[in-house]
């Protein structure tokens, strides 16, 4: 089940506090993909490549996140920019998560800086299938105390 964050002011609010956080239930974030292997065909592969639905938000996949990991709702957040990427911040450093595309290993390196219990990207996210493969391993050398997922 996922969380959509409500209210008018929208993003550009996330780190203004304003006492409290309006939250509401919703489907889940995560595409509905069923196949047979003989249903798959080269042609299709590129609408398996994305398992998020489209119009969820990266604030939409954070909730989900904090949700699947059981940490409090309430926590704070702060929103970052890092080398041009959305970087949010849960608590300081509980979890750490960047849902923007592109992500390369000089991101993953200073990210790593923040030393999180948590990090998160989103499996399409990476700039390339070796990045994908290399960032635990980044993170393992860098900040060994963090545990690294992909939605």
């Amino acid at each position: 089940m996922g969380m959509v964050l409500s209210g008018k002011d929208g993003v550009q609010e996330w780190n203004k506090d304003i006492g409290f956080r309006v939250l509401k239930v919703d489907t889940s974030n995560m595409a509905d993909i069923y196949y047979t292997p003989d249903e798959l065909q080269q042609g299709n592969l590129s609408f398996y490549e994305n398992n998020i639905k489209p119009d969820r938000t990266h604030e939409d996949l954070l909730f989900q996140v904090m949700l699947d990991w059981g940490v409090d709702l309430t926590l704070p957040i702060r929103k970052e920019t890092v080398r041009g990427k959305t970087v949010f911040l849960v608590d300081e450093n509980a979890i750490l998560a960047c849902f923007d595309d592109a992500i390369n290993e000089d991101l993953l390196k200073e990210l790593t800086k923040f030393q999180p219990l948590r990090a998160v990207f989103r499996d399409s996210g990476y700039i390339s299938d070796s990045v994908k493969i290399n960032a635990e391993q980044i993170f393992r050398q860098m900040s060994p105390g963090t545990e690294v997922k992909s939605l």
